[in-house]
């Protein structure tokens, strides 16, 4: 049943989310939002709306924290998302992921298709699925196209961790989460990850938890 933020005009609905300071309140799975294809990104937001729009994504990831946040996130089904990792991780965590500093960056319309064969799993978590982590295979090299907040387009190929949280976060958009894509067997609670799957790679909670890892 739709409610009456559902139906509320979207440049009405930011503005209702931006009266306040601080962090947008994010929203978590079972939210019909989460589960619906978002909208194109159009001009629904004016120009300063949509900065706005993009610098509270940027303040809520921060806050979370989280690498990444899709508009459905807070409520807004927009093809809209943000995204930033700084990446302090050891240097085998680094080798072993792909995972390099990517900066802050605004994906307006994205979509992605794999480059190459090559896939890889590993532990991934979500804002909108709080406490929880599960391994998802993923291609290790995408193409990402689409454009920026300022209209400029994005054609370009990703690997490694910047490439798994681009593809995490154009699936938000999509109606997609992550458990959909994961091995139901890794399902794993933050406090168990950090206790007994933090290595660099998920191979050890594989072969105990019984779930394949791609070759």
């Amino acid at each position: 049943m739709a409610t009456p933020r559902d139906r509320m005009p979207l440049a009405e609905r930011v503005e209702q989310l931006l009266a306040t300071d601080g962090p947008l309140p994010i929203v978590a799975a079972g939210d019909p939002v989460l589960r619906q294809p978002a909208e194109p990104y159009d001009g629904q937001l004016e120009p300063a709306l949509l900065a706005r729009f993009v610098r509270a994504l940027r303040v809520t990831m921060h806050a979370a924290p989280g690498v990444g946040l899709a508009a459905p996130q807070v409520g807004v089904p927009l093809r809209i998302a943000v995204i930033e990792d700084p990446a302090p991780v050891p240097e085998e965590v680094r080798l072993a992921r792909g995972r390099v500093p990517l900066a802050f960056r605004v994906l307006v319309n994205p979509a992605y298709e794999p480059v190459g064969a090559a896939r890889a799993g590993f532990f991934e978590g979500c804002l909108s699925v709080p406490g929880w982590q599960a391994v998802v295979a993923r291609p290790t090299r995408v193409r990402l196209t689409g454009s920026d907040a300022d209209g400029r387009c994005v054609d370009e190929v990703l690997a490694g961790w910047p490439a798994r949280i681009v593809q995490h976060e154009t699936d938000h958009l999509d109606g997609v989460l992550y458990v959909d894509r994961a091995e139901l067997r890794s399902l794993s609670a933050n406090h168990t990850v950090a206790e007994r799957w933090a290595q660099p790679t998920p191979v050890a909670a594989a072969r105990e938890l019984g779930f394949d890892l791609p070759e």
